[in-house]
């Protein structure tokens, strides 16, 4: 192994110190958003929608007859 310079030294101790925060946690991941539940369940959600379309579809039959 070579001898380092001090410039080299001064080098090697600042990436040392700048990478010695993410050694124990590794790097902060950013960007992730948590999931969140709906605000309404998919049951309600079929629910409400049957009522709407078959509404729908019995005022275009009693419209049509």
């Amino acid at each position: 192994m070579a001898v380092q310079t001090p410039r080299q030294r001064l080098a090697n101790a600042k990436f040392n110190k700048n990478n010695e925060k993410y050694r124990k946690y590794g790097k902060k991941k950013e960007g992730k958003t948590e999931k969140t539940a709906p605000v309404i369940s998919k049951t309600w959600l079929g629910i409400l929608l049957f009522l709407l379309v078959g509404g729908g579809v019995l005022q275009l039959i009693s419209y049509i007859l």
